[in-house]
């Protein structure tokens, strides 16, 4: 291995990828749980992955790869960030971790002849964010001196539920040790196994490495890889805040993990271990390790009553959820769905995301609020020809310039001002103020205010789908 100067950049990286299908219905997959407020906190988990890095050293602006049906809910939750303005990449199609990588690190080379690359998964718990920071202080050092590096994190129970890290002995000098081997769930004897070993780790999927050293190590590991990213990038178009990856490009790449494609035929890789309260909130049953307890052993969120019930996780997200006599399950009630279940099955709930994909029903795709970069809106009444919405729209936004061919649409203003564009019209409506668009008419609303603007909409007609649009103009690039 060799050194390297320690005034390298360190280039926060950030995957925010998935689906949202295990912790359903909770997240979805428009709204995947990075995006949520899992832990009751107040802040998302992509919020919290960021902000637990604030007081290291040397960091530069972060990197978010993420889907890029997501990229607004990324923008706007990283808007305030306190380490800067974030660079948004773009993947048009998943490809797993190790292309995710890649991309940002030929990124990061873009700004600095060399660069260090922290990288997070965007949906992980860390209960102790200072005991994380000194473990990347000394997997900097590591990284300086050409180790690829990943996170072992100190079992604490014989888990079958994550990958683990053998460590092997200690390199050059200091804490980091060798990576033996990595080696995939295992079942419970052997898990406790490992956990008596005293040599075997969870693997985190989190790591730190210069840029340089990782592309070298797919240069000879993975050359398709390579190849892809870097046409990939070459080829990226940068879109308002957003870089877009060559769709043509990254859609040629092989999906494979940073782990598979790296980490274990590389000679390079080392691993730190790290007690620092760490999740990646796999299942409700994590979720629920993760989260505080009453006397009677129950997680309870929201408007929660119980009785006579033990070691429950009960959430509720929107209305009143009552137990009687319930021991040992999960319950989790959402605007539009409710998932029950033994703690010791909720692996299973992947199965109910599948079925309702095979289905066509919008539970697996997204809740009832949904949203939009200039807002959201949510569903009120559906019935055959009608359905009530309440649409939200940011202060200064505005959305499409669009048309329908199969509904007409009644607004009320119950909060701030709208502009409406209306055919040939332009007007100004405020509270109690409404309008009506006949069918077929170009229109658009948008506010102009400084509060967020909230309306009702009744939308009656043949067909009321939300692919009944016709944008003539749109600012987002839809």
């Amino acid at each position: 291995m060799s050194s390297a100067s320690p005034s390298l950049p360190i280039h926060p990286v950030i995957l925010s990828g998935g689906v949202g299908s295990r912790l359903w219905p909770l997240s979805r997959e428009a709204y995947p749980k990075q995006f949520l407020d899992v832990a009751a906190g107040g802040r998302t988990l992509v919020q919290q992955t960021l902000e637990r890095l604030v007081d290291l050293p040397g960091l530069a602006a972060p990197m978010v790869v993420c889907n890029q049906a997501h990229r607004f809910l990324v923008a706007e939750q990283l808007r305030d960030s306190p380490l800067g303005t974030a660079r948004i990449l773009l993947e048009p199609v998943g490809r797993n971790t190790a292309p995710a990588v890649a991309v940002a690190a030929l990124q990061a080379l873009q700004t600095s002849d060399d660069a260090i690359l922290a990288v997070f998964p965007a949906d992980h718990l860390v209960a102790q964010p200072a005991h994380l920071r000194e473990a990347v202080t000394q997997a900097i050092e590591a990284a300086h001196a050409g180790g690829l590096v990943t996170f072992g994190v100190v079992p604490h129970r014989p888990e079958t539920g994550y990958g683990y890290i053998e460590a092997g002995e200690t390199v050059g000098g200091g804490p980091a040790r060798a990576v033996r081997q990595f080696v995939e769930k295992p079942d419970a004897e052997t898990a406790r196994a490992y956990l008596d070993s005293g040599r075997f780790y969870w693997n985190s999927g989190m790591f730190v490495m210069r840029a340089s050293a990782y592309l070298q190590a797919l240069r000879t590991h993975a050359p398709a890889i390579l190849e892809a990213c870097e046409a990939a990038v070459a080829g990226a178009e940068q879109d308002m805040d957003f870089v877009r990856l060559d769709a043509a490009a990254f859609e040629r790449c092989p999906a494979e993990s940073i782990d598979y494609a790296v980490m274990e035929p590389t000679d390079a890789a080392v691993t730190l271990a790290l007690d620092a309260g760490w999740s990646d909130l796999g299942s409700w049953a994590t979720l629920m390790e993760a989260a505080e307890r009453d006397a009677a052993g129950n997680a309870l969120m929201g408007d929660v009553l119980t009785r006579d019930s033990h070691n429950n996780y009960v959430r509720a997200e929107s209305r009143l959820v009552a137990t009687v006599g319930l021991e040992d399950h999960v319950v989790v009630e959402t605007a539009d769905s409710v998932l029950v279940a033994p703690r010791g099955q909720v692996h299973a709930v992947k199965g109910i995301v599948e079925q309702l994909r095979a289905d066509g029903r919008s539970e697996a795709l997204e809740h009832r609020e949904v949203h939009r970069p200039w807002g959201s809106y949510e569903g009120l009444v559906r019935a055959a020809r009608f359905q009530v919405k309440r649409i939200i729209v940011h202060p200064g936004s505005r959305l499409s310039l669009q048309m329908h061919h199969h509904r007409a649409e009644h607004w009320v203003v119950v909060q701030g001002t709208a502009r409406v564009t209306r055919g040939d019209e332009e007007f100004l409506l405020g509270e109690d103020q409404s309008t009506y668009i006949p069918l077929g008419t170009v229109h658009r609303l948008e506010n102009p205010g400084m509060i967020p603007l909230e309306l009702v909409e009744v939308q009656s007609g043949s067909y009321l789908g939300e692919d009944d649009i016709v944008r003539i103009e749109d600012r987002y690039g839809r």
